[in-house]
């Protein structure tokens, strides 16, 4: 029997989970499917996301002769033997050939496959788990539209498993009734980490490891999901009051300076969360809570985060308390957050007025004579490239939104523009 994740395999887009941004009404691989003009493709993305299922259904859609080759075990000899195969009553609609793990070819393998795509002979769709434009031969992204694929959310990979339960239940034919303890699929779809693959196979063990019993019912609980994914089934909602109060203590750990705490908190989320709940909000407290005061910090993070989203666990527990670190231990500032709110609040009270003329659009004919641009004083051409002159609107002329951190860098630049500004 072929494997519970080949056997849920879609065979239309429309059956695909996730990738919503890709493919839909409107979206613009379906766009291309549905036009019947492939062109050659790379598919970026994590293990998993639903690269090769994207694959087959343009293959089947277009009528095309779908070959498959792993670029780990695959060799220029291999595409040569695709090429002679091709061309027979099968592949009418031409040959589309599906290379996985493409980062794993040589330059020069690449450059024999380009030949392949130049001349037309196959429609090439590649995919990679690594950035594409650090390892595929330029020649070959140039020639080649990338599409970049993210990893499931835990929403779709529950209604994935609802489905693969239901298919199941229907297959069985020596009547199996099939019971799911509440909770127990979404805990199978948090440990999957956005890995469609990885939750099918889970559900089948379980699914397998129930029938052994010899029994007519099989009940599938969060004590059994928790032996197969290795990872306790918390008493944790994530709609509830728990997982607010965890990301709750985790930021505030982060802000009040405490790494040990902060780290504990990154446990708790790391077994019991999605890794997109985690990453947003490392994001959000780089800006949030260091802010100005290490503004390099918010890069640092992205770094920490692309890296981690890119590995998926176990490895990204690393990259995540790499950030978590980092941010519990650098200078704090929220002046960045203080301005921006206050700013808001004024102009949702109202609180506003007409921008000055001198800073109008000059761009466009007539402009002139309306007085836009009259008097502007274009700061580059004065000294230390500051000139004084009025920006804010004359009814809020004399606002002050941004409040200058007591911390080294922001106190810096404060005595830097005290200096030029002469106050």
């Amino acid at each position: 029997m072929k494997p519970l994740a080949d056997r849920l395999r879609p065979e239309k887009l429309s059956e695909v989970a996730g990738q919503k941004h890709l493919i839909g009404e409107g979206k613009i691989l379906t766009g291309i499917i549905e036009s019947g003009n492939i062109p050659n493709m790379i598919f970026y993305g994590p293990s998993g996301s639903g690269k090769t299922t994207i694959a087959n259904i343009i293959a089947a859609n277009t009528g095309k002769q779908l070959f498959r080759l792993n670029a780990t075990t695959a060799s220029v000899s291999d595409i040569k033997d695709v090429i002679n195969s091709a061309g027979g009553i099968f592949s009418t609609g031409g040959t589309l050939l599906y290379l996985d793990e493409i980062q794993h070819f040589n330059k020069k393998q690449q450059q024999t496959l380009l030949e392949y795509m130049e001349n037309g002979n196959i429609t090439l769709i590649a995919s990679t788990t690594e950035n594409p434009y650090f390892y595929i031969y330029n020649a070959v992204l140039s020639r080649s539209v990338i599409f970049e694929f993210k990893l499931l959310s835990e929403e779709d990979i529950t209604e994935l498993l609802v489905r693969a339960v239901n298919i199941e239940s229907k297959d069985t034919l020596s009547g199996f009734d099939i019971e799911i303890e509440d909770g127990a699929l979404e805990h199978i779809a948090r440990v999957s980490f956005g890995d469609a693959r990885k939750a099918l196979n889970m559900l089948e063990v379980l699914l397998f490891s129930s029938k052994a019993d010899g029994g007519s019912k099989i009940n599938i609980t969060l004590e059994a999901v928790s032996q197969v994914t290795q990872r306790k089934a918390l008493n944790y909602d994530k709609d509830g009051d728990s997982h607010y109060d965890i990301i709750s203590a985790f930021q505030k750990s982060i802000r009040g300076s405490d790494p040990d705490a902060a780290v504990h908190y990154l446990a708790r989320l790391i077994i019991a969360e999605d890794i997109q709940i985690i990453c947003r909000r490392l994001l959000v407290t780089a800006a949030e809570d260091i802010g100005l005061a290490y503004p390099q910090a918010i890069a640092v993070v992205k770094a920490c985060v692309d890296s981690a989203l890119q590995l998926g666990f176990p490895e990204a527990r690393i990259p995540l308390s790499e950030a978590v670190i980092l941010l519990a231990t650098a200078p704090k500032s929220n002046s960045a957050i203080n301005a921006i709110d206050a700013a808001i609040k004024d102009i949702s009270d109202g609180v506003t007025g007409d921008i000055p003329a001198h800073l109008k659009d000059t761009h466009y004919k007539g402009s002139a004579e309306r007085g836009h641009g009259e008097g502007y004083k274009y700061p580059h051409s004065y000294e230390n490239h500051y000139i004084r002159q009025q920006y804010l609107p004359d009814d809020i002329r004399d606002r002050h939104y941004y409040e200058y951190g007591p911390n080294k860098t922001e106190m810096l630049a404060k005595e830097y523009w005290r200096k030029i500004k002469g106050e």
